[in-house]
């Protein structure tokens, strides 16, 4: 047998030479098993190995293969030994690929079919009719002094938006047992969750969440490329069985015990917090996956109403293109990640290939089958995240020039440095409201499903009642936080918010109504 260092590099389809690595073989291999329910490592190795003995075998000394040569013996190697479904999931996707580039060269004289027109052309009039449609045209609003008048009439947009979607709620509720809210990664979901059930709420109908990243595989089980870095990205990433059958089990009155996932471990725990969806209630999912055929497989569509959220910008640059709705959900992210998950946001543009490619293969071809779409662009984002990154993209654009390795990372760090380098900045985002869509939210539902999924792990190994645990956990250090920090009125005024230096009264009262709506859940989980 030749020597299996002898491949020591491979063409690209653009032609670009680079190193040969069995890992993207491996990963590719078991990419393809995890699509199909499998989560077999080690024979995703195995069957590698295979690839590159062949591949030493065959090739002529020195000859460089491509790509597609690669992939053409993988497939070989999968049949001949017997993986014909995983051979048929990495035959898919391959030719999935090829489709999308074909499209992107296509798609000035054949529109896709999954693109929403007609909202897009609503979005588009609103912008031309308060001309922030060109970076130009925002510019000029912005030098004005108008930037507040901006964001009002963003915000007020996008809430008639939401208005308009409750409604239509409204109008279904009689059979209606599952809001499904899904989009893209930080299209706005959250948020919009919130604002959904707390207008909802105001009429009587109450949401009760689902908290779907509780049902993620252990970390270790997803697929990893030779970066380290783990695709979690994918619907296989959640248990969708499992999901399946808690949400028949929930709709149907049943109690469950869902999962808790320790992010910071990379572990799940089984039968963790008890749920049950009551008569007067609606259960709520916000997943990038919502509308993923196997998450909701055997439930009724009347049962069902899928939200669909996009920030569906209607803005050209200085050169005449559209800025790409991928780039402003990418900075969303980074500042989220680097917020909520201690990310550094170069983590997250090297990682935003995973993103798109799912997006493109699990979330963008069902956009047809959403009840109601929202818009959750706001044109003055781009000036607040123009300070707050515009220097590392511009690292990042010259780190990653000529690396073929990073090419992806390269072309978004560069397109998106030129469209913040012409935007006006906002010094102060404090004038931008607190509930913001492009403002980073949790909601209280998923504080309390963490806090529950503790404290029963906790319970578990002391013999102490969670409810118990509960009590010490929060009250004694939630009165000295508040009155150390003077957020609350004298004796006889508890609750009551003091006027605070630098405008923040608004921020305070939105912490307040999020401790009230925290003690709620908390008071119907353990009668505290």
């Amino acid at each position: 047998m030749k020597d299996k260092l002898a491949i020591k590099t491979v063409v690209k389809r653009s032609g670009a030479v680079v190193p040969f690595n069995q890992d993207r073989i491996t990963n590719a291999i078991y990419r393809a098993a995890v699509a199909v329910g499998g989560r077999d490592r080690q024979t995703a190795a195995a069957l590698s190995d295979q690839v590159v003995e062949f591949l030493t075998e065959t090739i002529p000394k020195g000859y460089v293969p491509t790509v597609e040569e690669i992939q053409d013996i993988v497939e070989k190697v999968l049949i001949e030994n017997g993986h014909a479904q995983v051979a048929k999931a990495y035959i898919l996707y391959r030719e999935e690929r090829s489709r999308r580039r074909r499209d992107r060269a296509d798609q000035a004289s054949h529109p896709s079919e999954n693109i929403p027109w007609s909202k897009i052309w609503h979005v588009l009039d609103w912008s031309v009719g308060h001309a922030v449609h060109t970076i130009a045209s925002y510019n000029q609003r912005v030098r004005a002094g108008e930037i507040r008048e901006i964001i009002s009439s963003a915000e007020a947009f996008y809430e008639a938006d939401v208005e308009r979607a409750v409604e239509k709620i409204v109008e279904c509720c009689q059979e209606l047992k599952l809001v499904i809210i899904t989009g893209p990664s930080s299209s706005g979901k959250t948020t919009t969750t919130i604002k959904v059930g707390q207008r909802l709420a105001r009429l009587g109908i109450n949401l009760v969440t689902l908290n779907l990243d509780n049902y993620f595989f252990d970390l270790e089980l997803h697929p990893k490329d030779e970066f380290g870095d783990y695709d979690f990205e994918t619907p296989q990433a959640l248990d969708l069985t499992l999901i399946n059958q808690h949400l028949k089990q929930l709709i149907a009155g049943q109690e469950v015990l869902v999962p808790l996932y320790d992010f910071k471990s990379g572990k799940r725990y089984n039968d963790r917090i008890p749920m049950k969806l009551e008569q007067d209630e609606i259960l709520v999912i916000d997943s990038l996956h919502g509308m993923y055929p196997k998450m909701t497989e055997g439930l009724s569509a009347e049962q069902q109403f899928r939200l669909y959220l996009e920030p569906l910008l209607q803005m050209k640059d200085d050169h005449g293109k559209y800025i790409r709705w991928t780039d402003l959900r990418l900075m969303r992210r980074m500042l989220r990640d680097a917020s909520h998950r201690a990310y550094d946001p170069l983590q997250t543009l090297l990682h935003w290939h995973y993103v798109r490619s799912s997006e493109m293969r699990n979330i963008v071809p069902y956009i047809t089958t959403a009840d109601y779409i929202i818009n959750t662009s706001m044109p003055y984002e781009l000036s607040i995240y123009q300070l707050k990154l515009i220097d590392q993209f511009a690292q990042w654009a010259e780190q990653y020039q000529g690396d073929p390795l990073r090419e992806d990372a390269f072309q978004r760090a560069s397109r998106i440095y030129r469209v913040l380098q012409s935007v006006q900045p906002i010094e102060d985002d404090s004038i931008v409201p607190v509930d913001s869509v492009n403002l980073n939210a949790e909601t209280p539902q998923t504080l309390v499903d963490r806090l529950i999924g503790y404290w029963g792990v906790v319970s578990d190994n002391c013999a102490i009642p969670a409810k118990q645990i509960a009590r010490r956990a929060l009250i004694a250090p939630a009165r000295c936080c508040l009155k150390d920090i003077g957020m609350v009125g004298a004796p006889g005024e508890a609750g009551k918010v003091r006027k605070t230096p630098g405008g923040e009264e608004q921020l305070v009262e939105k912490a307040f109504g999020y401790l009230a709506e925290i003690s709620r859940l908390l008071q119907n989980r353990y009668s505290l």
